[in-house]
């Protein structure tokens, strides 16, 4: 990465190694890190945090009233769905429901 570059983490904490980005950090090897997950949540990495190019925000992007209601709707769905001998909607590993 660039020396510029700031390196945003939004998705899943294993998907960077923390160790590795203090280092870079402290280096200055990249310039920033944002981080909405870590890689041992709730544990973060000691000395990440205190950097002043590193921005951590708690991950809570689904928390609004809206999303939360449509969750329990898909969740409901899913349910009534098996119950009627049906695949849930949503499944990620369909594979399993093959018999």
């Amino acid at each position: 990465m660039k020396k510029t570059a700031v390196l945003v983490n939004a998705s899943r904490g294993p998907v960077v190694d923390e160790k590795a980005l203090l280092k870079a950090l402290q280096e200055k090897q990249i310039w920033g890190a944002g981080l909405d997950v870590f890689e041992n949540e709730p544990e973060i990495v000691s000395g990440l945090t205190e950097l002043d190019n590193v921005i951590v925000v708690p991950h809570i992007a689904s928390a609004t009233i809206e999303t939360r209601i449509n969750m329990g709707k898909i969740a409901v769905n899913n349910v009534i769905n098996v119950l009627n001998g049906q695949p849930p909607e949503t499944c990620v590993n369909p594979e399993v429901l093959k018999k």
